[in-house]
């Protein structure tokens, strides 16, 4: 709008925008949400797994001891049960952490696309408005000019030359 410094989009455009923004911002957040769900789905059955492991540990250690009076057999047996458990549960803790980091790592991809879109769209508009804002200020020395009786072989008064004004 002249001289108001509002622009005129198009509606259905940047409605059309919004909506895109809405859709997909959501899914993201959803798919982040589930990834990290299962994540500690993984590590609670790992944790879960550890301590089955560690209660039949603790299982065969006694029986070692009441059957063969073997104590340090059955603490030997039962810290290497318990070390494998432990180890298992690492490596299904460190495996839940990559898969979620990746999954991760592609969100902050689409987000970014979607952030680079939403900035590109700003410029386009900023760009219009800045066409419109020339445009007005072309259309309001024309005016001017009408008015004060310059045309295109006017002498510019304001600048002190002599030379022709080109319009």
């Amino acid at each position: 709008m002249p001289i108001t410094g509002r622009v005129l989009v198009d509606k259905d455009s940047i409605l059309d925008l919004v909506d895109q923004l809405r859709v997909a911002i959501p899914e993201e957040v959803s798919a982040a949400k589930r990834i990290n769900a299962e994540g500690e789905r993984i590590i609670e059955k790992a944790q879960d797994e550890a301590t089955r492991i560690t209660s039949r540990a603790q299982e065969q250690a006694a029986f070692l001891i009441g059957e063969r009076g073997l104590a340090e057999a059955a603490e030997a047996e039962g810290r290497r049960i318990v070390e494998e458990a432990e180890d298992a549960a690492a490596e299904i803790r460190r495996g839940a952490d990559g898969y979620a980091a990746s999954i991760l790592d592609a969100l902050e991809q689409e987000i970014a696309k979607a952030l680079s879109g939403i900035r590109k769209g700003i410029e386009v508009l900023d760009d219009r408005r800045a066409d419109l804002a020339d445009a007005d200020q072309d259309e309001d020395r024309d005016d001017d000019d009408a008015m004060n009786g310059r045309g295109s072989g006017a002498v510019d008064e304001h600048e002190g030359s002599r030379s022709a004004l080109l319009r």
